[in-house]
C-alpha cells in the first residue's frame, strides 16, 4: 500500500511562487509515473503535470506549461512541483497521485494540499 503526503501549500500573491512536494511510503515504491492534479472549487479534476519515474519524462496541461515543473527524487521516494508565476486561477487543492503501471490510471491518492493565490 501507497502512502502519498503533499506538503508546501499556502497562500502567495499573483506572481510569486510555491513549490509542493510529495512524499512517497510503502514497502516497495516504484511506480511507472506520478502526477499531480488539482480541483478547484466547482470544478471538475485537472491534471496539472506528470513525470514518469524511471526515466523522468514529463508532460504538463497547457494551462501551466512554462509555469510549473515537477521533478522527482528518486532516492527520497519524492515528487515536486514548483509554481512559478502564479496566477488566481491556479488557485486549488493539489494532489498528487501514483500510477502503478503503463496501462493503468493513477491509484494512489495523497490527501491534498491547499493553494491559494490572491490577485
Amino acid at each position: 500500500q501507497v502512502q502519498l503526503v503533499e506538503s508546501g501549500g499556502g497562500m502567495v500573491q499573483a506572481g510569486g511562487s510555491l513549490r509542493l512536494s510529495c512524499a512517497a511510503s510503502g514497502r516497495t515504491f516504484s511506480p511507472y509515473a506520478m502526477g499531480w492534479f488539482r480541483q478547484a472549487p466547482g470544478k471538475a479534476q485537472e491534471f496539472v503535470a506528470g513525470i514518469s519515474w524511471s526515466a523522468g519524462v514529463t508532460s504538463y496541461s497547457d494551462s501551466v506549461k512554462g509555469r510549473f515543473t515537477v521533478s522527482r527524487d528518486n532516492a527520497k521516494n519524492t515528487v515536486y512541483l514548483q509554481m512559478n508565476s502564479l496566477k488566481p486561477e491556479d488557485a486549488a487543492v493539489y494532489y498528487c497521485a501514483a500510477r502503478g503501471n503503463y496501462d493503468s490510471w493513477y491509484d494512489s491518492w495523497g490527501q491534498g494540499t491547499q493553494v491559494t493565490v490572491s490577485s
